[in-house]
């Protein structure tokens, strides 16, 4: 059985990461993936990674991890040819995606209006950073700009360390999450109508959905969510030395936290209520720092997760990747297929699972042009 897309083709033109991992996203569910890439400047995350072989081969490993389940094709937009071929390409398309500078597209007869004259069905997601209307529609950015932009970087860190980006790339990857999510809810519109529509995702609109709860704390009473490292409003959720490495633990709602503290021998610090707790903050919170020093790291974790406590250790990747749940969950998929440089690379396939039309890897990420280019498409 084809997957959930099957039979659909999206034309991806992006670049870097959220509209690729946009289209990924519905490559893996099994939507015909045709990449288009200028050939004098391909996606620049073919130069990116962490092995410069691969670099020197424009495929880098920023590109590979979500290369896969494409038919790339080498199209130079700005002449006539080019934009002719890709014309031809979206009279047979159900999806169009796009991460330029808002106003780029539609300069070179590309945008909207003309496609959607040509394809009245075709779904036509526009990603950028601030969006495609607003003072700042012209302003481009990155993750680590918006992250700054929006107020997550000053939330993020200690009084200590000043204001800390994400470790990971966040922004981008729930905007690539959330415009796959909306070309999906337009193709089910099109479904009963049979009218396409154009989709405008911006990665600021974006990181205020991913700061919701502080956003909406400082939109109520002007609560100005403050850097506070690995401390919560909640001494029993947090960040702990232990005697060889940290430990998070997240005894959360009321249950949690009075077994935590019947687990370590304190009943008196048991709370009724929450307002309580957060009074209680600094002395819970020397109390619990004294208690889990005494101790290695992986014996907290055991004790408390058998007590029902959430609770980790702080792992490096490489150890978080050989837990068995990750091979259990099959979110980690192996491509066989492009040569030897990378044979038998792994990559994230989703972030979640189907019963009946898993998401899965189908092809090997291509070389630019692969499929072609300009008017020499090979379908």
């Amino acid at each position: 059985m084809g997957g959930a897309l099957e039979r659909l083709r999206v034309i991806d033109t992006t670049h870097v990461l959220a509209g690729p991992f946009a289209a990924y996203q519905l490559g893996v569910l099994g939507a015909d993936v045709i990449k288009i890439e200028d050939p004098n400047d391909p996606d620049q995350a073919r130069m990116q990674g962490s092995d410069p072989a691969l670099t020197d081969a424009a495929m880098g490993t920023a590109f590979l991890a979500q290369g896969s389940n494409k038919r790339c094709m080498a199209l130079d937009l700005k002449t006539p040819e080019g934009r002719d071929a890709l014309l031809a390409l979206v009279e047979g398309a159900d999806v169009f995606v796009e991460n330029y500078r808002p106003g780029a597209f539609e300069a070179l007869g590309l945008g909207y209006d003309a496609l959607s004259a040509r394809n009245p069905g075709l779904v036509y997601c526009s990603i950028s950073a601030f969006g495609a209307t607003g003072p700042r529609r012209a302003q481009t950015g990155y993750d680590n700009v918006i992250q700054a932009f929006c107020g997550m970087m000053a939330m993020t860190g200690t009084g200590d360390s000043g204001p800390l980006r994400c470790g990971a790339p966040v922004i981008d990857y729930a905007t690539g999450t959330t415009a796959a999510f909306a070309i999906t809810a337009a193709l089910l519109h099109r479904a009963r109508t049979g009218r396409g529509q154009h989709v405008d995702v911006s990665m600021l609109d974006v990181a205020l959905m991913l700061m919701s709860a502080p956003l909406t704390g400082y939109l109520w009473n002007g609560a100005h969510p403050q850097p506070a490292g690995n401390d919560f409003f909640f001494a029993t959720l947090g960040c702990y030395d232990t005697a060889d490495e940290p430990l998070m633990i997240a005894a959360s709602n009321l249950g949690q936290q009075e077994r935590l503290w019947r687990l370590l021998g304190h009943p008196e610090m048991i709370q009724s209520e929450n307002n309580a707790r957060i009074a209680a903050h600094a002395r819970e919170k020397a109390l619990l720092a004294e208690i889990f020093a005494t101790r290695p790291a992986a014996a907290w974790e055991e004790r408390l997760l058998a007590a029902r406590i959430p609770a980790a250790r702080v792992r490096r990747l490489e150890e978080a990747l050989a837990d068995p749940q990750i091979a259990a969950r099959g979110v980690l998929a192996t491509n066989e297929g492009w040569g030897a440089q990378a044979q038998g690379l792994r990559v994230p396939l989703a972030g979640f699972t189907l019963s009946e039309t898993p998401p899965k890897l189908r092809s090997a990420p291509q070389a630019v042009g692969a499929q072609g280019s300009c008017c020499r498409w090979h379908d």
